[in-house]
């Protein structure tokens, strides 16, 4: 891994890592719809801008109900879970429960595909679990009124597992396609919601406002362009680190912008977390080495 991927690599995680920051800034004021809505159109209209500007077409005949199934479960539905969720928990458990969608697809895998759950897997799960029940059980800012906030984000990693476990089954798509089509399609789930779902404030902030820009354009549609050319120069494999960071920047944004305390309880369920994410995921520094690079492909 050159320089240049490494520092990719960190930058893609720092952005991810700060979405739920920006969501914890936003969401009191323009609610979980209305912000969701908003980052996924500013996400749609920025990578039309790019498909555009790479002569990128996007395949609607024949491909319309891909893009509405992988965006419910990959973009709308963990979205506006997430948002949600950013209610009531901090930033830094948030970015936690996102990274155990790992061990949500592996779980779905075992119950419904018939996946081998080896005993590395099983370690990787019961480690997983554990690490949330210290994160959760020793935060003495999260009370019994906090556990539908937390089934949301728990909800949202589920998702992202039942969207790996679609895309390994559905039709191979380009990654941006995919990416792209995806967007549109969240923004047409999210819409109706508007609707039932007033703004909570008749004029947001400014820093609302910069939030959501932050989110759509950044933490999705930039993120996206990056995380692509990361799967281009080093394979799915190797980018997989960004999982493990994300928790890490996360908690260090969190600290900074919010003064969301760093505990110990914090530390040790989120190292226990992305422990028994690697193990579910089989990841390691000879999965490294062995990975191969794949065929690159133009955005």
């Amino acid at each position: 891994m050159d320089l240049s991927s490494i520092v990719r690599l960190l930058v893609l995680a720092a952005i991810w890592g700060a979405s739920f920051l920006f969501m914890r800034l936003a969401v009191p004021e323009l609610g979980p719809a209305w912000l969701m809505f908003g980052r996924v159109l500013l996400a749609a209209v920025f990578l039309a801008l790019v498909a555009v500007a790479f002569k990128r077409s996007l395949p609607i005949r024949g491909y319309a109900v891909h893009f509405m199934l992988l965006s419910f479960f990959n973009t709308a539905l963990p979205f506006l879970l997430f948002a949600y969720a950013a209610q009531t928990l901090t930033a830094s458990l948030l970015a936690v429960l996102n990274a155990t969608a790992p061990l949500w697809g592996a779980l779905i895998g075992w119950l419904f595909f018939r996946q081998t759950m080896s005993l590395k897997i099983t370690a990787g799960l019961l480690l997983g679990i554990c690490g949330v029940a210290i994160l959760v059980g020793f935060n003495t800012a999260v009370d019994s009124s906090a556990l539908p906030a937390i089934a949301a984000a728990a909800g949202a990693a589920c998702c992202y597992g039942i969207a790996t476990w679609y895309t390994r089954l559905a039709k191979p798509v380009p990654s941006f396609v995919n990416a792209h089509g995806s967007m549109w399609g969240a923004t047409l789930w999210l819409l109706p919601l508007l609707w039932f779902m007033p703004l909570p404030v008749a004029q947001p902030a400014a820093h609302s406002l910069y939030a959501v820009l932050a989110l759509g354009v950044v933490c999705t549609g930039v993120a996206y362009l990056l995380y692509f050319r990361l799967v281009q120069d080093l394979g799915a494999t190797p980018t997989l680190t960004v999982t493990f960071l994300i928790p890490v920047f996360g908690v260090l944004w969190g600290h900074l912008f919010l003064a969301e305390v760093i505990g110990w309880h914090t530390l040790a369920g989120a190292a226990i977390v992305i422990s028994g994410t690697m193990l579910v995921t089989g990841f390691s520094l000879e999965s490294l080495r062995a990975a191969k690079a794949p065929v690159k492909e133009k955005i």
